[in-house]
């Protein structure tokens, strides 16, 4: 069984992000994709979506919704969604077991 996990940190700053940019929508959480590109090969995408698509699991805690296709699961199972806010930028972060290597800027990586 497929399995990733959400930090506390993670859904309460997602579920303020969503709520901010989702008045219309039903289902409302973030979407991940894992795609082709960067210095690695691979990158996330992430974005706010209306409920999980065909095919897609769906992953929450504390009312916090995550989105994944199976083909991006694939490299994110066993994965933790963490939030950092730092000086050098805040944001989502993968704290993920299947990563090999990745580049220099953080961006892309690969499996």
């Amino acid at each position: 069984m497929p399995s990733m996990t959400i930090s506390e940190k993670a859904a309460a700053k997602g579920k303020d992000l969503v709520r901010a940019q989702s008045n219309a929508m039903k289902e409302p959480g973030l979407r991940v994709r894992v795609v082709g590109g960067g210095c690695s090969g691979l990158m996330y995408r992430m974005e706010i979506g209306d409920g999980a698509q065909e095919g897609d699991e769906t992953f929450e805690r504390d009312g916090f919704r995550v989105f994944i296709d199976k083909k991006s699961l694939f490299f994110l199972n066993g994965s933790e969604l963490d939030y950092h806010d730092g000086l050098t930028g805040a944001g989502f972060k993968f704290k993920n077991p299947n990563v090999k290597g990745s580049c220099g800027c953080g961006e892309s990586f690969s499996v």
